[in-house]
């Protein structure tokens, strides 16, 4: 017997609003705006990025993000592949994720790129899913000198980037 319609589509809402969550990480991260990053994770979460990354509190892994990037002179997180399980109001899921990101190191502008999975466990409370707790598995990265082809002024890692104005945030 197959789901009834209705429950196809509140499944693919919550698959959507989850979805939605992970792109709001990488959004939070780029754009450095850590309360859209905390807003992701549930107050109680825990994050884990590695024996050599961070381990504490969700709302914590983006404080630890958002300050070593502004060490950095750009970064651009993609996510792909984004795999959900649902179990009532829990959830799993498995999101790809490629980060960019560029700096400056001896004089030299530096290329670092970072292939991820985010592996979080959900929970939707007084209606909102967010993270109970995140791993984040590094599966490779590399890092290059490189030389520019611009200077690119206009995408600004703060709230006058014009994403702000394009969403109304």
């Amino acid at each position: 017997m197959t789901d009834a319609p209705n429950d196809v589509l509140a499944q693919l809402a919550d698959k959507q609003a989850i979805t939605e969550q992970i792109h709001r990480y990488c959004r939070s991260v780029d754009r450095l705006d850590v309360p859209l990053g905390h807003a992701v994770f549930h107050e109680d979460a825990t994050a884990d990025y590695g024996p050599t990354g961070y381990r504490g509190t969700g709302r914590g892994a983006i404080d630890w993000i958002c300050e070593a990037h502004r060490g950095l002179l750009a970064h651009s997180h993609q996510v792909t592949n984004v795999n959900i399980v649902l179990d009532a109001d829990r959830a799993g899921s498995e999101a790809y994720v490629t980060a960019t990101l560029r700096m400056e190191r001896a004089g030299a502008l530096m290329h670092m790129e970072i292939w991820a999975r985010y592996c979080d466990r959900w929970s939707r409370r007084e209606g909102a899913w967010r993270i109970d707790h995140r791993d984040t598995v590094i599966d490779y990265d590399s890092i290059r000198e490189v030389t520019p082809m611009h200077r690119h002024q206009w995408a600004r890692r703060d709230r006058e980037d014009p994403s702000y104005k394009a969403l109304g945030a």
